[in-house]
């Protein structure tokens, strides 16, 4: 086999490409396959070779992706080994969005480090579920880049450096039932303008006032995808659905008394809407419905 500086297209082309670790030291495979079984071989590289190999294959893979895809060949796309974070930064040439960070359960540090391989990159950085605490950290830390961060959805973005071209997008509606649902509707917000919709934005209008809702109507009839927030028995959805011509994303909230059970009151009833065009989310997934609907709305432009 030539040497990794040698090696060109056509011989990546036909492989799938994998990287693993052995015995803590990165190699990659070029596993080929033929009719009954996988040649693989293993490539050894050290550090300098290392460096060499992975600009190779990453110019590679961005010049030959459609190439690839259409040839029906598959491969493993980039990624950064952070430690306690596989960042998958190819994510936004898979699937049309960069990788987003939930923030939960992470330390501040581990957050600023993500942003900062995508301000690197020039990617526009977007965390949920940050609290006041993280947010002011993350502020002070990246005093060079334009963030912005929304208390109420607990979202945290950073744009990028230089502002990249938008993808025409669609409109979305997101619709509350009623202001203690606030939380999870701002999530759904937040979500779709990252993603480049246009968001009509409307709460307070659950069954309990249907009045409510009659005179909004106009405003969520000609949008792409409508985003229904509701939490005690979340019958809001069903009613929308049956007044407009788009999917409509039902969000259960866990807001309700003792036997809503967290939202999984909301929940299933949802799941049992008699209004063919509802689908349902998780509870409380307000970045889950946002981004469905940011995808429903790029694709009907």
């Amino acid at each position: 086999m030539r040497q990794p500086s040698e090696i060109f297209a056509e011989d990546i082309l036909p492989y799938k490409l994998f990287f693993h670790r052995i015995k803590s030291r990165p190699a990659y495979f070029l596993a080929k396959q033929s009719k009954s079984f996988f040649d693989r071989t293993v490539v050894d590289l050290d550090d300098n070779t290392l460096t060499h190999w992975q600009k190779l294959v990453t110019r590679l893979m961005s010049c030959y992706n459609r190439r690839i895809v259409a040839m029906g060949y598959t491969y493993m796309s980039e990624f950064l080994d952070l430690d306690e974070v596989q960042l998958d930064i190819g994510r936004q040439d898979r699937c049309g969005f960069p990788e987003v960070i939930y923030g939960e359960g992470k330390t501040k540090e581990t957050i600023l480090k993500i942003l900062r391989v995508f301000a690197e990159k020039g990617i526009g950085g977007f965390a949920t579920r940050i609290d006041n605490e993280k947010a002011e950290f993350l502020q002070r830390q990246l005093l060079g880049q334009s963030c912005r961060y929304n208390q109420i959805a607990r979202t945290f973005r950073m744009f990028p450096a230089e502002p990249t071209e938008s993808k025409r997008c669609g409109r979305i509606a997101v619709v509350s039932a009623g202001t203690s649902d606030a939380s999870v509707a701002e999530e759904v917000r937040e979500t779709a303008l990252w993603m480049g919709a246009e968001v009509v934005f409307i709460q307070d209008v659950g069954v309990a006032g249907p009045q409510r809702l009659l005179a909004k109507l106009p405003l969520i009839q000609d949008v792409d995808v409508v985003v229904v927030v509701a939490g005690m028995e979340g019958a809001l959805p069903s009613v929308v659905g049956g007044h407009v011509a788009c999917p409509v994303i039902a969000v259960p909230t866990s807001v309700g008394y003792g036997a809503s059970f967290g939202g999984l009151a909301a929940l299933l009833g949802m799941l049992n809407s008699c209004a063919s065009n509802v689908v349902v989310v998780n509870i409380d997934a307000g970045f889950k419905a946002g981004y469905v609907a940011g995808l429903i709305a790029q694709s009907a432009v």
